[in-house]
């Protein structure tokens, strides 16, 4: 497993309800994708990001999604360019149903 963090950080023009509304109207495109463990949309408004951390099957399956065209299509989506971390997955706890 890997987890892929994407981060958008502002220096100005933070909207939280609009990062809300991007999340909420995201939100069904995720559910049942093939390889996608899990994804959480978070909105920090104290320091001005959304950070959105995603739990893949594999890193071929990350890489795979995050293609340079994705990135353009989120950056002109949040208004900013994200960074993307990955990190290896050593043990999940998932709690869920």
């Amino acid at each position: 497993m890997i987890a892929v963090f994407i981060r958008f950080r502002y220096e100005s023009e933070f909207n939280e309800a609009y990062v809300r509304q991007i999340a909420d109207r995201a939100q069904a495109k995720f559910e049942g994708m093939p390889g996608l463990r899990s994804k959480t949309f978070t909105v920090d408004s104290v320091n001005q990001e959304a950070l959105n951390f995603y739990v893949w099957d594999s890193e071929e399956a990350a890489k795979a999604f995050f293609s340079p065209q994705l990135i353009e299509q989120v950056t002109e989506l949040y208004g900013v360019r994200p960074t993307i971390q990955f990190a290896d997955v050593a043990t999940l706890v998932d709690n869920g149903v």
